[in-house]
């Protein structure tokens, strides 16, 4: 599933998001993905709009690293969450 998300109309910086998920069915955890694509300024940005929605703290997120030839960064957030 990809997302595009701008978390506030008046930022310009943009980054795909990316969220994969699995399940362990013994545990009833599930392990989700978050991969943020785009622009040092637009990854920050979205990894700070995380932390504000109390989804992730900003260290969790693996620093950006290039992804492709595009010039595009990459960084990473595994997270493991309850699931009903």
């Amino acid at each position: 599933m990809q997302a595009y998300f701008v978390p506030n109309e008046n930022q310009s910086p943009s980054a795909e998001v990316s969220i994969q998920a699995s399940t362990d069915p013994v545990s009833q955890k599930e392990f989700i993905k978050v991969m943020v694509i785009g622009s040092r300024k637009g990854i920050n940005s979205i990894i700070k709009t995380l932390h504000r929605l109390r989804f992730a703290e900003v260290r969790e997120g693996s620093p950006p690293s290039p992804y492709g030839a595009s010039g595009e960064l990459m960084s990473l957030l595994r997270r493991q969450i309850m699931v009903d």
